[in-house]
């Protein structure tokens, strides 16, 4: 049975996560998260996607985007996910999926919910422990 294509609305947020394959990491060096923007930031630019905030955690990433054309987010995840992945396939001599699945989103059409997705995302390290 063949996947339900995604529903993004040109002009609409959306929070969208990605873990890393059976919870493990998807970064281990400093570099991997300079590449990743790079990655990101390139895509965004050439899909007209607008990135309102993101984090970079070491098994899983929030991007908090708005699509300038309906198609834009997933290109965006297609896109970072042939070159990142590829990467570090090259990178750490391993093979397969980096991945768990399709990445997750969900659409931020309140501006509540926005500001409070803001917040989640800028806070996700901070619940983690990861930063003060």
């Amino acid at each position: 049975m063949p996947r339900k294509p995604r529903v993004y609305l040109s002009g609409v947020p959306c929070h969208v996560i990605q873990r890393g394959n059976d919870r493990q990491p998807c970064f281990y060096s400093e570099e991997d998260y300079v590449f990743y923007l790079e990655c990101l930031y390139d895509a965004c630019k050439r899909y007209k996607v607008n990135l309102h905030a993101y984090v970079l955690m070491t098994n899983h990433v929030h991007l908090l985007v708005t699509p300038r054309v309906a198609d834009g987010i997933s290109r965006v995840m297609q896109s970072i996910g042939r070159r990142y992945v590829q990467y570090v396939n090259v990178t750490y001599k391993r093979s397969g999926t980096l991945w768990e699945g399709r990445h997750k989103s969900s659409l931020v059409d309140a501006d509540n919910y926005l500001l409070s997705c803001y917040r989640y995302i800028e806070m996700n390290p901070v619940r983690a422990g990861m930063v003060q």
